[in-house]
């Protein structure tokens, strides 16, 4: 009878413990979330260039910068990519939740004459812009945080040190005309349509 109750004490002391931990331990989304933002964010707010982003990251799309006129193809193409489940959770609510970090690629692009007519591919990296979806205010005295995320421009060849010192100054003015959809220019980017 003692062992039975011994038994028994110890199994609801186990239960107590795993609630205990389920109700105070950050949800798997939220890890996840953590665990992207934090590849990408140091302790103070500054951005870096994700390393492995080519390979886990998702690509929502690309841009290419028409030339200027009267010389023929692109001058460069923009490669965008979003963390991992950045486009399901946008599809189910029509934002990307915080954590969310885009990687928008910069390339000078080579224009030569093919079969299909003249094409421009990019060519040479002139670097990375990443933004980090933030609407909680971790870092309110960083410049580079606001309006709900995080931006920050990166030459080419230093993936860790940005080269923007003030968002509004540096970021805000490009996506001005995004502002109505969370400064992102979402209709450039076909993943984040619903499936049909």
């Amino acid at each position: 009878m003692k062992k039975r109750s011994l038994v028994t004490l110890s199994v609801a002391g186990l239960l107590i413990v795993f609630i205990a931990l389920a109700h105070w331990a950050p949800s798997s989304v939220e890890a996840a979330e953590g665990q992207r933002t934090n590849a990408v964010v140091d302790t103070s707010g500054n951005l870096r260039v994700p390393a492995n982003y080519l390979t886990t990251y998702e690509f929502l799309g690309s841009w290419a910068i028409a030339a200027d006129k009267g010389v023929e193809g692109s001058k460069q193409i923009h490669n965008v990519y979003a963390s991992p489940g950045a486009i399901a959770a946008y599809r189910k609510d029509g934002h990307f939740p915080d954590g969310t970090v885009l990687v928008k690629e910069v390339y000078q692009t080579a224009t030569q004459s093919m079969t299909t007519g003249t094409v421009s591919h990019a060519d040479k990296l002139a670097g990375w812009f990443v933004m980090v979806k933030e609407s909680k205010n971790l870092h309110p005295d960083n410049k580079l945080w606001g309006d709900g995320w995080a931006w920050s421009w990166f030459d080419a060849g230093n993936r860790l040190k940005t080269t923007s010192t003030d968002y509004k100054k540096d970021c805000l003015a490009c996506h001005q005309p995004a502002r109505s959809t969370d400064w992102i220019y979402t209709d450039g980017y076909p993943p984040l349509k619903r499936e049909q």
